[in-house]
């Protein structure tokens, strides 16, 4: 299994840290911006259609929560499940740059900012 590191091509397009995940360590992900397997992901494609690197570059939406892509059922089911909070994901990375963002997400082991 590959180690955490800092690398924010890792920061997903969602905001989560693919940098942290079990599946991307093992080798069976290749990471959010390289997994072409992911058309369906709604997120995905609007990132990819204006040419944002995640949707803490989108102008539309100053709370990422109101936009219908972002904030979805299984968003909503994923959060539950994982206690994650995506929306303070982006909330970070606007205030702190994505280098930050992954900084702290690979030092403190986190896919996601946790829901508190």
């Amino acid at each position: 299994m590959k180690p955490v590191t800092a690398d924010k091509s890792l920061v997903a397009f969602c905001g989560l840290y693919c940098g942290a995940c079990k599946k991307y360590l093992s080798g069976s992900c290749p990471g959010c911006h390289e997994n072409q397997k992911a058309s369906w992901c709604k997120i995905r494609s609007c990132n990819l259609e204006h040419g944002y690197a995640s949707c803490a570059d989108c102008k539309d939406f100053t709370d990422p929560m109101s936009c219908k892509k972002f904030n979805n059922f299984f968003s909503k089911v994923f959060a539950i499940l994982f206690k994650s909070d995506r929306a303070a994901c982006i909330a970070k990375i606007r205030a702190s740059g994505y280098e930050e963002f992954a900084q702290f997400m690979a030092a403190n082991n986190l896919q996601s900012v946790k829901r508190t």
